[in-house]
């Protein structure tokens, strides 16, 4: 069983969550992974935010949601608190306000705008902020 470690923050910062090894095949497959679901994002966001006509909008939407799962799952084998880290809770963020859209919950492009703000916040926020424990 792989070993968890726990990382410390630096002094007044919170706890970051427990990380597990991950291989370096899993890292580059999830690097793979991540650009295909940044493909299907960007055509998401043209065909929803910009009304774009072109494409297959329905196999960019699949694009997206597989990939973004299986990222989820790679994310997971490295950082096992995902669901108590900050990374976790906008991912869930963003699953439950895309299902409002996809559902005609949620107007379509003020909450397509959210999500991808919330993905670039979320991705590119340093990884003591990231990967920050929430509870």
């Amino acid at each position: 069983m792989a070993e968890l470690k726990t990382e410390e923050g630096k002094k007044g910062d919170r706890q970051l969550g427990r990380t597990g090894e991950r291989s370096y095949g899993m890292l580059l497959f999830s690097i793979i992974i991540r650009a295909a679901h940044q493909v299907g994002a960007a055509i998401f966001l043209a065909v929803y935010l910009l009304h774009w006509e072109g494409g297959n909008s329905r196999l960019y939407t699949w694009l997206v949601m597989g990939s973004g799962l299986i990222l989820v799952v790679t994310e997971w084998l490295r950082h096992r608190q995902l669901y108590r880290e900050i990374s976790g809770m906008v991912t869930m963020g963003k699953c439950v306000m895309l299902g409002g859209i996809i559902h005609g919950l949620f107007p379509q492009e003020p909450f397509v705008l959210i999500v991808f703000v919330a993905a670039s916040l979320g991705a590119h926020a340093p990884k003591n902020i990231r990967h920050r424990l929430l509870w």
